[in-house]
């Protein structure tokens, strides 16, 4: 079967909705912090070589961007029928679909679907590093990345090394104080860390990344909703525990003619947002309900924004109580992801698997079209004292608070 075939039949199987089979992503830097729910003997079925796996990509039409050896489908999402036989990408099915599957508005702009979301599951801390905004990605004929985290209890029941994230620089620091960590990045510990601060991790909270930020992770399991974009740049050399990067990722992203220029690196940075005094205020995310959901609150149904203060991306968490049905009626197309519980989407299988074999299908990733996401998707919960919790990722939702 063609895999415009294929499509369809997923397509009309959904009513609009299709699932996903897993997308799992390794990185040579990281070590996995084994909270994916991946079986223990299979973080590292890709090879020593490529790296343990500590990212699982959704609703995906962005490569990774792994470096020579990397598969040109890795990162990419794969429709798959009901029965689980046969699977199409979805970049494909955009392709073929266009504004039929993520709205017309949204395929005009862009000519593809422009986020994607993954969990970032690391056992350590990850280097200061920074995303390029739209000007500096257009050098390398790439898209800025502007991205926003959320941290579930249901994937993070231990901390593991360093549960704290470092975001920008502190007030007042200088150029002049940047440039010198970053001309001694092949010298040892750069400590640039000493020109920024951290901050502790609380779980079912979250915070935004605009690029230009510079950021260190913290060790937990991450939900990131993300625009459709894979640069980065790693300014620290040496993490805790003497972890140490490689040179070449600094210059990661940079203009061939700009390699050695530390003043295009200090370009890079958003000066304004990383010495902001109020980064905390400006940029943490607490949960709050979605207005005008009386409706929804009588199904059973909480609908919370989580991830809200970029136009460009957003994320919801909805939760369907015990023995409730309800149907989600929203503007856009969506991805979405079960973190917890059992139940059905349009008639199909949604459950939260404890464990993933490499190379498995699961039931807990579906995309909704925005022809089904406005006439309603039909959740129930087949739980008789669990929830069923989703997190949907979208892009540029118009009821996004504005809260800048």
């Amino acid at each position: 079967m063609s895999s415009i075939s294929v499509i369809e039949k997923a397509i009309n199987q959904g009513r609009g909705v299709v699932r996903l089979a897993p997308a799992w992503v390794p990185r040579s830097f990281c070590r996995p912090g084994r909270r994916l729910r991946l079986h223990p003997d299979d973080y590292f079925a890709l090879g020593l070589e490529r790296g343990g796996i500590d990212e699982r990509w959704f609703s995906s039409t962005t490569p990774a961007d792994n470096g020579p050896g990397t598969p040109e489908d890795e990162g990419l999402s794969y429709i798959v029928t009901d029965d689980g036989k046969e699977k199409a990408l979805l970049i494909d099915a955009v392709g073929h679909l266009k504004g039929g599957l993520i709205g017309g508005g949204l395929f005009s702009k862009y000519g593809k679907w422009p986020i994607y979301s993954k969990f970032f599951d690391n056992k350590g801390p990850l280097p200061h590093h920074i995303h390029h905004d739209d000007e500096h990605a257009a050098l390398v004929s790439a898209s800025g990345k502007p991205e926003m985290y959320f941290f579930p209890a249901q994937y993070n029941n231990y901390g593991a090394e360093f549960p704290f994230t470092f975001f920008g620089l502190n007030p007042g620091t200088s150029r002049e104080e940047v440039a010198k960590a970053l001309k001694s990045f092949a010298k040892g510990d750069n400590r640039i860390l000493s020109l920024s601060r951290a901050y502790a991790i609380d779980m079912d909270t979250g915070w935004d990344v605009p690029p230009g930020v510079l950021h260190a992770p913290a060790s937990l399991c991450t939900y990131e909703p993300q625009f459709a974009s894979d640069v980065f740049a790693m300014y620290q050399s040496v993490l805790y525990f003497d972890h140490v990067v490689p040179e070449n990722l600094l210059w990661k992203d940079c203009p061939e003619d700009r390699l050695g220029d530390y003043e295009y690196l200090l370009d890079v940075i958003d000066w304004e947002l990383n010495l902001d005094p109020m980064f905390f205020q400006h940029r943490r995310m607490v949960p709050f309900t979605v207005e005008n959901t009386e409706e929804m609150a009588t199904q059973g149904c909480v609908d919370e924004w989580i991830c809200y203060r970029n136009k460009v991306i957003g994320a919801r968490r909805t939760t369907i109580m015990p023995g409730k049905s309800a149907t989600l009626k929203d503007k856009v197309a969506y991805g979405l992801v079960c973190i917890q519980g059992h139940g059905t989407i349009n008639g199909m299988e949604l459950s939260s698997p404890s464990m993933i074999r490499f190379g498995e299908l699961t039931h807990d990733e579906y995309f909704v079209s925005e022809e089904a996401s406005r006439s309603g998707v039909e959740l129930t919960n087949q739980s008789s004292s669990e929830p069923l919790v989703l997190l949907r990722h979208f892009a540029e939702h118009p009821e996004t608070p504005s809260l800048q």
